[in-house]
């Protein structure tokens, strides 16, 4: 029997479970050299470890791995039920509380080796964590599709260390008691938004009103279904990135300005951006918690040792 050493913790309600240990071998060269072999080669670990009947479609998982970069307190891979992400701003708030439960940082900043590069994260004395993101961008303005039944939808193509398609104008109430509606009209913009030609989005984020009651100052409040058809549980750490590109770009965010955004549960991600040429380097913060250490045991005799998945 095989087992993994894994560290589950949630950012604003989102999980995120990062294996510490037991993990195999994905060679020496960079995290992104260090995917591509995680991806060709051991897919299964990853279905093992998210799927059920150890997780669920909402978990997001993670491998922590030696960085290539030895300026970096980490290298990180994340995952979900679907397949890897290029970046995860709530899953590296997790790895910074992660870090610290482990006593391998302290409070100060700490850079982060991905896939798609290297961010910075600081560990604030509160617990919180802040996370410079990777430059975000938005690619495309007023991109218009047609549902069936429903008529136009009109939303921005924007980058934020994933693909995301966002719209702020729409009539859909962002409630919890209304998410399997909203869960099923973000599926069907994503398909048709990926056969308008920008197959690389697999993010959908819907924006409307804070609920001032629960996030007093919130600047608005989101909806965003993932990957794997699971909606974020927290305000998603780079579609809050994606949006404060579009926002810049629109001249309705200043450098240094603070955006609260408001998840559905009613978690909140502070955002700021500083000018990088064209682009954005947005900065989110939040906060972590620490709620489970265990080990996955790997019993070669159970059919679903690795996993219930749809591929």
């Amino acid at each position: 029997m095989k087992e993994l050493h894994v560290i589950d913790s949630h950012t604003g309600g989102e999980p995120t479970r990062i294996v510490v240990s037991g993990g195999p071998y994905l060679g020496g060269g960079t995290v992104a050299e260090k995917l591509a072999v995680f991806r060709s080669a051991h897919d299964r670990f990853r279905s093992a470890v998210v799927n059920e009947p150890r997780g669920s479609d909402v978990l997001v998982g993670a491998i922590l791995v030696e960085p290539s970069d030895r300026s970096c307190a980490a290298g990180v891979i994340f995952f979900n039920n679907v397949g890897y992400l290029g970046m995860c701003g709530h899953g590296t708030i997790g790895l910074i509380a992660t870090l610290q439960y482990m006593v391998k940082i302290r409070p100060g900043e700490h850079r982060i080796e991905t896939p798609v590069g290297i961010v910075t994260a600081t560990l604030h004395e509160d617990g919180s964590a802040s996370v410079k993101n990777v430059p975000s961008y938005r690619k495309k303005k007023g991109v218009t599709i047609e549902l069936r039944g429903i008529g136009a939808v009109t939303g921005d193509v924007a980058w934020g260390g994933n693909w995301f398609f966002l719209v702020e104008n729409h009539s859909w109430a962002i409630e919890l008691g209304n998410v399997d509606q909203l869960t099923e009209v973000t599926w069907r913009i994503r398909q048709a938004v990926n056969a308008q030609g920008y197959p690389e989005v697999d993010h959908i984020e819907l924006f409307g009103p804070p609920k001032v009651k629960r996030a007093k100052g919130a600047d608005s409040r989101n909806f965003v279904l993932c990957p794997g058809k699971a909606y974020d549980r927290s305000p998603c750490g780079t579609g809050t990135s994606a949006k404060l590109a579009c926002l810049y770009d629109d001249g309705k965010l200043r450098p240094g300005q603070v955006w609260r955004q408001e998840s559905i549960t009613g978690s909140v991600f502070e955002g700021t951006v500083e000018a990088s040429g064209g682009h954005i380097i947005p900065t989110i913060r939040g906060r972590a918690y620490v709620n489970a250490e265990a080990k996955l045991i790997f019993d070669p005799a159970d059919p679903c040792c690795w996993g219930i998945s749809a591929s």
